[in-house]
């Protein structure tokens, strides 16, 4: 069951994503392909608990962060919704994204919503058609005022390439105290 591609309407494409139970590490992937997304950013500050980097679905680490490289890919929140008490996310654990606007390798690691009813807020529902992805921008060493201005540069609808090959151009470093540079 490809939750992520039929989340982000890559099934109707034919495309597969490997979510076997192997290590998100050594997954591999089937097929490449492009596709829009809106990607916003979360920080240091907004995160839940604010001023923490918790995050919820630890797969390569046990805190929100990542340098946007293929061995160190930026944490991604995505939608989920409460099924049974339990959260159930939108998308699995673990595989790679890129994101060429800002040369960096993402991995879902976390949910994206708040409340006793995520499933009907923006992160679950997406932004006029497109997935919504939030990507951990960090922020610690930088002001509340500077992180919310990151996230704003950052935020757009953008190409995302699931299941992304190992050597596209990086600009590694934390989002937000690297410049928060976009590309393209």
């Amino acid at each position: 069951d490809d939750a992520l591609g039929r989340h982000m309407g890559l099934a109707a494409k034919g495309l597969d994503l490997d979510t076997t139970a192997a290590p998100a590490e050594t997954r591999v992937a089937s097929t490449s392909a492009q596709f829009p997304v809106y990607l916003t950013g979360y920080t240091w500050w907004d995160n839940t608990p604010p001023g923490s980097s918790a995050i919820a679905r630890p797969v390569l680490r046990q805190r929100a962060g990542g340098t946007g490289t293929w061995q160190s890919p930026v944490t991604i929140a995505v939608g989920h919704s409460i099924v049974n008490g339990r959260p159930t996310l939108d998308s699995p654990e673990g595989p790679r994204v890129y994101l060429p606007r800002l040369r960096k390798y993402a991995s879902v690691e976390e949910v994206c919503g708040d409340g006793a009813t995520p499933q009907a807020g923006p992160c679950h529902t997406g932004y006029r058609g497109h997935p919504w992805l939030d990507i951990w921008i960090g922020g610690r060493s930088v002001s509340p005022a500077e992180s919310d201005a990151c996230a704003r540069r950052i935020t757009a609808v953008q190409t995302a390439i699931i299941n992304p090959p190992r050597d596209l151009p990086v600009h590694a470093g934390e989002i937000a105290t690297e410049g928060c540079r976009v590309f393209l």
